[in-house]
């Protein structure tokens, strides 16, 4: 097990959650959480994740995942989305997606949006031998501004390994891929080992309170 099947693990948890059809108007964003912390169970067994699981639909989706949001009923032509951090055999995974219901365009754009950002900003990140967290948020917001969106989390990311990882302490802003993090992302960390890292796209547009979040390992 490592961090790759983990992820591979997590990317089948949302397969198998779209092939079920669990995200699906009429249902509270608390009723679906629950019924894919089941799922998880039900699949690997897992009951155990390194930090607290999202989901978001509507106007929530406009919030960043450390805020805290009402319970919205998912609506017929509605935006949800997902971020969960399951833990696989002491191995995390952080796994992030959004899907639309309904056939709303601006919604469908953001969706596709997001995936194609990501992998543009992947490329970039990979084209480097050197980068601070400070300059690759940088690069995130404006792939925000490119596709016509507005960067709508504080950070583009953070890091991740074996559980329990160098802990995340907000103070700290050379755990994330922060505006204020001037470190640069290939350094060792404290232990002398190579740092994996998260990116994470949230997207938003304020006059039609939607957003979007994308998010896997950058570091593969």
């Amino acid at each position: 097990m490592d961090l790759i099947e983990a992820e591979r693990k997590a990317g089948a948890l949302f397969k198998e959650l779209e092939r079920k059809g669990i995200i699906a108007a009429g249902k509270s964003e608390k009723e679906v959480n629950t019924e894919i912390f089941e799922l998880a169970f039900e699949m690997f067994g897992i009951r155990k994740y390194w930090h607290k699981r999202i989901l978001r639909a509507g106007k929530n989706t406009l919030k960043t995942c450390d805020e805290k949001a009402p319970n919205l009923i998912i609506q017929a032509d509605d935006i949800v989305f997902i971020d969960f951090g399951p833990i696989f055999e002491e191995w995390e995974a952080d796994y992030g997606r959004t899907y639309v219901i309904g056939t709303n365009k601006l919604k469908h754009k953001l969706n596709n949006d997001l995936e194609l950002a990501w992998t543009e900003c992947k490329t970039f990140f990979d084209s480097k031998k050197e980068i601070t967290g400070a300059e690759l948020f940088k690069h995130a917001v404006l792939l925000a501004e490119k596709y016509g969106w507005e960067f709508g989390g504080e950070i583009a990311g953070h890091t991740i390994g074996h559980f329990p990882h160098e802990r995340l302490e907000k103070e700290d802003k050379t755990n994330y891929i922060h505006p204020e993090n001037h470190q640069d992302l290939f350094a060792l960390d404290k232990s002398g080992k190579p740092r994996d890292w998260i990116l994470e796209m949230h997207f938003v547009h304020k006059k039609e309170e939607i957003g979007g979040f994308f998010e896997q390992l950058l570091t593969k």
